[in-house]
């Protein structure tokens, strides 16, 4: 016979099982702007370091290998929120997707249908930095998908504090300014006086209010996008500046790759010598920096109002970012830098893991769906990843797609190839790296003879892929 305490801890765990059963799940979406996983001390940065998305990561399931679908903001914010590719919809810039998928749910939305409330805190949608974040604006947000919506207006460039602009800016002239341009401020003031703290703030406030209704809370934070402003003492740990290191770069690196290839933004044509190159990561890092401390707080108020054993949440980015590599700084390549992003799950009660399986954003939809034992709609273009949460080492895809609109461009990833396309016939150039051998992507194969058929292979996969995404008639609302 069974002691006492081992039968009653025993019916307690029953009934608790039972009590989760029959409540839903809240999500807690947390989202970045412009945040390469390589900066995350979880993902191996030894000098940025990021303790509560680490903390994060260390109860949840941290992907490794998880890629956006656009490597700019609209592209991919309106694909991960609408449910499909981006040529799907041909949301290929800043816009909704909403007058491309009609009536269709969104992801937020199909929550608010289910009877959730949806909030939408900051940049969800698309939402013009620094621009839309000084005069407070929505963007190019969807009305139809929330309950409630709250912006969060800041200075930016404008803060008061020690500011520089470091691009296209050589002789140290040019005045701190505004636009999608790298400047940094190392700002007066705290938490609060920027968007992503009065974000934060927003976000506290409304789990400390949140009733017995579930919740679908999107937050988004907007560092580490440019420009690079956060309050002065989260540039501490990177001074100086100079000790900042920079990334491997060959001599002729860009030789053996198409004019397309090359990023909008290098250190070339940004005129930033070494000196502002390391300012540059180190405005970066304090950015990001800034953005953790933030999500620490949202993270603490979820425990403290008693809510945490029962929502999901979840940290990504919208897309990668560069950081010298190559001499390329900011978005919009095709290389792993740009395309791949930190993303982790946390599911209370499952097993903390490390997933190496390829995931894209847009499987976050049906996946949180199926987390929440809602139907997932056969039309949505991503998968259900929800099994690689219980077990880490299943796969569900072979290969990750992501599409680079500006350049015409298309990737397709897999565990040996990174194949790289320019204009669907190819006329922009192709790239072809193996992540085996060339992790860094330094060495082009696609002219090699040796790889011909290599690179025929993913021509025709890429024109099955793009078939498929196409062949969902968004005409029919």
């Amino acid at each position: 016979m069974r002691p006492l305490p081992i039968i009653l801890s025993c019916v307690l765990m029953v009934a608790s099982a039972a009590r989760a059963a029959d409540t839903p799940w809240n999500v807690l979406f947390i989202i970045s702007d412009d945040l390469t996983s390589t900066a995350l001390s979880c993902y191996g940065n030894d000098v940025c370091d990021t303790p509560h998305i680490d903390a994060l990561a260390s109860k949840g399931t941290r992907f490794t290998r998880a890629y956006c679908q656009g490597t700019y903001c609209g592209p991919s914010r309106a694909s991960l929120m609408s449910g499909y590719y981006p040529h799907a919809t041909g949301v290929l810039g800043y816009t909704s997707p909403r007058p491309q998928i009609g009536s269709r749910e969104t992801w937020a939305e199909a929550f608010k249908n289910a009877g959730y409330s949806t909030t939408r805190v900051s940049k969800i949608f698309h939402m013009g930095v620094p621009g839309g974040i000084e005069d407070g604006s929505d963007g190019a947000d969807d009305p139809q998908s929330w309950t409630e919506r709250f912006n969060s207006p800041g200075p930016e460039w404008k803060a008061a504090g020690v500011g520089e602009t470091l691009e296209g800016n050589p002789d140290g002239t040019k005045p701190v300014v505004g636009g999608n341009t790298f400047v940094v401020v190392e700002a007066d003031g705290d938490d609060s006086v920027h968007s992503d703290g009065k974000t934060a703030a927003t976000a506290v406030r409304l789990l400390e209010s949140q009733g017995d209704t579930p919740f679908f809370l999107a937050v988004g934070f907007v560092r580490p996008h440019v420009p690079f402003v956060a309050p002065s003492p989260y540039f501490d740990p990177f001074r100086p500046f100079s000790s900042m290191s920079l990334p491997r770069k060959l001599p002729g690196d860009w030789d053996d790759i198409p004019k397309a290839g090359i990023n909008y933004k290098t250190s070339l044509n940004m005129k930033m010598d070494e000196r502002r190159q390391k300012k540059a990561i180190a405005g970066y890092y304090a950015s990001v920096r800034y953005m953790d401390a933030q999500v620490g707080k949202v993270l603490a108020a979820l425990e403290a109002t008693g809510q945490a054993d029962r929502t999901i949440v979840i940290f990504t980015s919208d897309h990668g970012y560069h950081l010298g590599e190559h001499d390329f700084w900011a978005k919009v390549s095709l290389r792993d830098e740009s395309a791949m992003v930190p993303l982790i799950v946390h599911v209370p009660g499952q097993t903390p893991a490390v997933c190496n399986s390829f995931v894209e954003l847009l499987d976050l939809f049906p996946t949180t769906l199926s987390l929440c034992n809602m139907p997932v709609p056969e039309r949505l273009q991503g998968k259900d990843i929800s099994p690689l949460l219980r077990d880490p080492t299943r796969e569900v895809r072979e290969t990750a797609f992501c599409v680079a609109p500006s350049s015409k461009g298309f990737l397709l990833r897999n565990d040996r190839w990174a194949y790289i396309q320019y204009r669907e016939d190819a006329s922009g150039g192709i790239e072809l790296f193996d992540m085996r051998a060339d992790p860094q992507q330094f060495t082009n194969l696609a002219t090699s003879p040796d790889h011909a058929a290599v690179v025929d292979q993913f021509r025709r996969e890429l024109r099955e892929k793009l078939a498929a995404i196409r062949a969902n008639d968004l005409g029919q609302h």
